[in-house]
């Protein structure tokens, strides 16, 4: 089974679970869900899926510590849904490991296109190699394919690994997707890993919020799609966690300097 295909929606009321699966079953995943805290987390430890959708309000345990259990085992792409708009509780739920976050109610186009963005950013299985179905190269075998003209047994085409990169005691190996600090390695989301390596990628550039947004949904350049307060607010908790993780203080930065009013940028 194609785990990359696979989603867990964890939400107590029966009406939002389905209408959750619906959209998720048409974007082409294999779904199952769960009523309350303790059964979503072993839906998700069963079923290793890609996305996950979390209710925060659940019956038994809620939405945070679910969020909490499940970063200890699972890199999945959390979604949580919440029908509380205190800013407070997103960005405490940002903080125990989500992704990303929709209020309820929510437009069904809104959800599909942040799964679509989450699934454009890659996936790297537990070997460091692309998950199934994922940057796989087209060329086969000349004697499989029946191709004529080629040498019976020619080489596959060798592609580089990406080189790691290093700044001030950082590593970075997007290979891998792995990151260390002074030879200790990070815990890091897969949001804040593709964080690090956007401005680790853009050397001396200073990169908006807006252009963070962005890179998060697989928009290589700005193609007028909306971001809101919001999301940029997303992007400053995402980045307090990652400097909280790398032991960096914004006021006097070893690694990330925040250019007032614009963005971030690294430190050389």
């Amino acid at each position: 089974m194609d785990n990359s295909r696979v989603a867990v929606v964890v939400e107590d009321d029966a009406d939002i679970r389905e209408l959750v699966s619906v959209i998720l079953h048409q974007s082409g995943f294999e779904v199952h869900t769960a009523s309350n805290g303790a059964d979503g987390v072993a839906a998700i430890q069963a079923h290793r899926p890609a996305i996950v959708t979390l209710d925060l309000g659940l019956p038994d345990i809620d939405g945070f510590e679910v969020a909490r259990r499940v970063r200890l085992f699972s890199d999945a792409y959390i979604i949580m849904l919440t029908g509380r708009a205190d800013e407070m509780d997103t960005l405490l739920g940002l903080e125990t490991g989500a992704d990303d976050y929709l209020t309820k109610p929510f437009r069904p186009r809104e959800l599909r296109a942040r799964i679509s963005a989450m699934m454009r950013r890659p996936r790297i299985s537990a070997e460091g190699t692309p998950a199934a179905g994922e940057n796989a190269s087209p060329a086969h075998n000349s004697a499989e394919t029946g191709s004529v003209g080629a040498p019976e047994h020619a080489p596959a085409a060798v592609v580089a690994a990406p080189q790691p990169q290093s700044l001030n005691g950082l590593m970075l190996n997007s290979g891998d997707r792995t990151a260390e600090v002074d030879g200790n390695e990070l815990e890091l989301t897969r949001t804040e890993f593709d964080l690090l390596h956007a401005l680790v990628d853009s050397g001396k550039q200073v990169r908006t919020k807006s252009d963070l947004v962005r890179r998060l949904r697989g928009e290589e350049y700005d193609v007028g799609s909306y971001i809101s307060d919001a999301d940029e607010r997303t992007i400053e908790v995402h980045m307090a966690n990652l400097r909280r993780k790398m032991g960096d203080n914004p006021r006097d930065p070893r690694w990330i300097k925040t250019v007032r009013g614009v963005g971030y940028r690294l430190v050389h």
